[in-house]
């Protein structure tokens, strides 16, 4: 899957995205989606980190390779983490250019509207395909005033702006996160390319979620947004419960897992 497929896709079928960070789940993902995001929700999800501001190049790198090993036909998309591109386009070329050539993705994701232009301008033209991020960008939630939703009142229109912005600047498609329904109706049907929706509207062009918040692996909090679509969390700790009981009774391993002496 190529970033002009996918900007191909604006007003057809939607999108299915999915942000993964392993390979076993990049094989099961690339049998059904479109695009695979390797994002810096890693830090949180599977480091233990308290945000996303603590995620390093090295570590989106280390995912970014797990994940294109697993996937075929999906769009492999890798964060920019946090202060590897905001300082300027060619700080943001630098870190990009080298995630692309260490993971072999596609594209690489960068937070901000319409002050990020720029820089988004800067790595397209130069054949870097940019997915861009607007509403809440979790990066910058200590400057925001926390996870809260974008685009109520008067910040309508500066998502908007946003969003317009990073489509003029050369993005192929953009996320809406944590933005009114009413918001990113009308932000899809403005933009001429394709958005994403997590925690905005069914009528974006595609959806997002984070896999181990759809898989209930996650557990430390749930966002509103997240539709659970299996609960392997519970699943998984009822298991390691049952093998920790049955190694203290010495019910495992039994005959079948173990070796006899050949006769």
């Amino acid at each position: 899957m190529s970033a002009k497929k996918i900007l191909d896709m604006k007003g057809g079928e939607p999108i299915v995205c999915i942000a993964a960070y392993t390979t076993p789940i990049a094989k099961m993902a690339d049998k059904h989606c479109d695009l695979v995001l390797v994002g810096d929700s890693v830090g949180m999800v599977l480091h233990g980190l308290p945000s996303t501001q603590s995620v390093s190049v090295e570590m989106m790198v280390m995912h970014g390779q797990a994940v294109r090993r697993g996937a075929d036909h999906a769009l492999v998309v890798v964060d920019m983490p946090f202060g590897s591109y905001e300082a300027s386009p060619e700080q943001a070329f630098e870190t990009a250019a080298y995630i692309m050539q260490e993971t072999d993705c596609t594209a690489i994701k960068l937070e901000g509207g319409a002050h990020m232009a720029e820089t988004i301008d800067f790595l397209t033209t130069r054949g870097i395909p940019v997915m861009a991020h607007v509403g809440l960008t979790p990066q910058s939630v200590k400057g925001i005033g926390g996870y809260a939703v974008q685009g109520r009142g008067e910040d309508r229109q500066r998502v908007l702006d946003d969003a317009k912005a990073v489509q003029d600047a050369g993005a192929f498609c953009v996320v809406l996160e944590m933005v009114t329904e009413e918001l990113a109706n009308e932000a899809t049907k403005l933009l001429d390319i394709p958005t994403i929706g997590i925690g905005a509207s069914n009528q974006c062009d595609g959806q997002v979620l984070v896999i181990d918040d759809m898989l209930g692996m996650f557990q430390d909090f749930k966002p509103k947004f997240v539709k659970r679509f299996a609960d392997l969390g519970a699943d998984a700790e009822k298991a390691i419960a049952e093998y920790a009981q049955d190694v203290r009774s010495r019910a495992f391993p039994a005959a079948d897992h173990v070796y006899a002496d050949k006769k």
